[in-house]
């Protein structure tokens, strides 16, 4: 059995000596659920509560115009990635680099890497991770059926895609190529690349890591347990804008053969990927056949105490206080900012 993992701790005079930047959309936000966000404002909310009661020394933000020129500060936690905006999510690590200021996450290069969900199947794929078929479609490139993968059913999404904005399915390509051309020309969010790929009956199980002292941890793992195994489930349900109590649970994974073999798939597939302070993998499974299938991952991922980083964090003992912390002073640690 694993040793319990020790949280860790960021001193009171470190917490005193660095200016701490926090950049979230909803990072001032005082409401309830968002129009458009969801239970994405709450997380931001709770984020900045949990930071102001650390006691760090905070700067509050919610747009990228503060590091346009260089701001008096030590280090930023950056959580501004759909800005409405091709690669919005490399933006702000992109204008920390260009400040020379130390940021928390994984570098730009490296979150285009995991964001773009077609390179990181090809990574996990090098990596000897089982991946299913796939075919990307860059928007303005011709859209060629000879591309596309076999099916019954397909999944179709924005390349760089959150929380299942976009996603889509279909059963022949006709409406395959409809799917395709509709995110190419969403005007509303720039124009998107598109992904391809079968459908996979099964549930998502999420392998949540953190990094301490320089070394990746599995927290524990959890699982989206779908009452439909063919359920596809959306980005209206993934933030609460609708009801899904009746659709999924999200559940701690404890199946120890499995759990087994998707923790080694998880340190394969993130060899690419180091340094990145804290990142959740996702994979496929089907309980049934034991088969187990690399979807995606997310860098600087979703840390809301109701996710599944929180939920995690909790069964694997700590308060949220505790994983936030952890996670940044990780980041203090390997930029010279914290012994």
């Amino acid at each position: 059995m694993a040793r319990p993992l020790t949280p860790l701790k960021i001193d009171a005079a470190t917490r005193k000596r660095v200016k701490l930047l926090f950049i979230a959309k909803n990072a001032l936000w005082e409401g309830e659920l968002h129009p458009e966000d969801g239970n994405h404002a709450l997380y931001h909310r709770e984020m900045r509560a949990v930071l102001e009661g650390l006691g760090l020394n905070l700067i509050i933000e919610e747009s990228f115009e503060v590091l346009f020129d260089k701001p008096d500060v030590d280090f930023v936690f950056p959580l501004l990635n759909r800005a409405g905006f091709f690669n919005s999510e490399m933006l702000l690590p992109l204008l920390c680099e260009r400040a020379g200021i130390p940021y928390l996450g994984a570098s730009p290069i490296l979150r285009g890497l995991s964001d773009d969900k077609h390179l990181a199947k090809l990574s996990a794929l090098e990596a000897g991770v089982p991946t299913a078929p796939w075919a990307i479609y860059r928007k303005g490139a011709p859209i060629d059926q000879a591309k596309c993968p076999k099916a019954d059913r397909y999944v179709i999404k924005p390349n760089a895609s959150s929380a299942s904005w976009g996603v889509g399915d279909a059963r022949n390509w006709e409406g395959v190529k409809a799917a395709i051309e509709a995110i190419h020309n969403d005007q509303a969010n720039g124009g998107q690349d598109a992904l391809v790929e079968p459908f996979l009956d099964g549930s998502d199980v999420e392998v949540p890591v953190v990094t301490i002292n320089g070394e990746p941890k599995i927290l524990p793992m959890m699982i989206f347990r779908q009452a439909d195994p063919s359920h596809l489930r959306t980005y209206q349900e993934k933030r609460d804008l609708v009801d899904r109590s009746q659709k999924y649970s999200l559940d701690h994974f404890q199946n120890e053969e499995m759990e087994s073999r998707i923790a080694d798939l998880t340190r394969k597939a993130w060899e690419d990927y180091l340094p990145f302070d804290y990142g959740r993998f996702e994979f496929r499974i089907n309980e049934d056949t034991g088969e187990i299938t690399f979807l995606e991952l997310n860098l600087n991922c979703n840390l809301w105490s109701q996710k599944v980083f929180g939920r995690a964090a909790e069964l694997a003992g700590w308060t949220q206080e505790e994983l936030i912390e952890t996670i940044l002073a990780e980041g203090f640690r390997r930029s010279g900012l914290m012994d």
